[in-house]
């Protein structure tokens, strides 16, 4: 047999583990996760390389109505993702109440590609219930595997990593066999800094933010980064700073820390705030942004 290459990209709903599903196949914490929806904003890509093979992984946000432009453009790397795949994983859990029948499902199980239905989050229920939801996504997609993890627990990954290669298609790589994203340093360090404001922040905060790096300079033994985080209104500003900037201070630490690992090097961070009106429904503002 040949060597096998393909786009596998994993969509669902918000906040069913597709991000953390997708950091433990590639090895590697690409994407950031936090308990709140709406956390992964782009496409994301995760390239994983055998001697006879290559995957790469999309990490994709959740599907949702838009309320605004950013939203819409998140869907369109939705869209995207459904339609350059060769293997689709669609990620559910045994917590959400989804419906088989609901519309962008009927769009992947139309779309004539392989797919393989991933219940996410087995560890918090039991066997009877996880048998009576693995029955019904098999009867939504007779044709796709069922396959019940624990993205958290590294459980059936291996199951997975299996029935991906089984469906993937033979051709030449498609990057560089020692690559391992698409995306570059500074992406990651704007998404640092903003899975700090997801954890550290709540209600309309981290929905409101949007992080700019302005300089990424690399120095001999460290990298120095000055980066903007961006809000929507005048009022989120003050929230975000905190009182005598100590909030904005503990972002600044916890960001910097992860950074060092993620980097491997010392990381000398400059964080400012600056508020550009409704950002998510301005085109100019999106596109500024990486957003399309």
């Amino acid at each position: 047999m040949g060597h096998k290459s393909g786009f596998v990209n994993i969509l669902g709903n918000p906040n069913v583990g597709k991000s953390t599903i997708m950091n433990a196949m590639v090895g590697e914490r690409l994407s950031i996760i936090s308990p709140k929806v709406q956390t992964t904003r782009h496409r994301i890509m995760g390239i994983v390389n055998g001697d006879d093979f290559q995957i790469v992984y999309s990490d994709t946000p959740g599907i949702l109505k838009p309320r605004y432009k950013l939203h819409e453009s998140m869907m369109n790397f939705v869209n995207t993702a459904l339609t350059d795949a060769d293997v689709i994983i669609y990620v559910t859990d045994v917590i959400e109440k989804a419906d088989p029948s609901g519309e962008y499902l009927t769009k992947i199980r139309d779309s004539g590609i392989p797919v393989i239905i991933v219940v996410n989050k087995i560890d918090l229920t039991k066997q009877e219930s996880l048998e009576e939801i693995v029955e019904a996504w098999h009867s939504a997609f007779p044709e796709s595997e069922i396959i019940p993890v624990s993205a958290l627990k590294v459980f059936n990954l291996d199951i997975l990593l299996k029935s991906i290669l089984e469906k993937l298609p033979e051709g030449e790589p498609y990057f560089p066999k020692d690559q391992l994203t698409d995306r570059y340093e500074r992406f990651f360090a704007a998404e640092i800094i903003r899975e700090k404001v997801f954890r550290y922040y709540q209600k309309e905060i981290p929905y409101s933010v949007e992080v700019e790096i302005e300089s990424f300079t690399e120095e001999p033994g460290k990298n120095s980064i000055r980066a903007i985080i961006n809000v929507a209104r005048e009022s989120q500003k003050g929230i975000l700073i905190g009182h005598r900037g100590q909030m904005l201070k503990k972002v600044g630490t916890s960001a910097r820390k992860d950074m060092e690992d993620f980097f491997g090097r010392r990381i000398y961070l400059e964080l400012y705030v600056r508020v550009v009106k409704d950002w998510r429904d301005k085109p100019a503002s999106l596109k500024k942004f990486g957003y399309r």
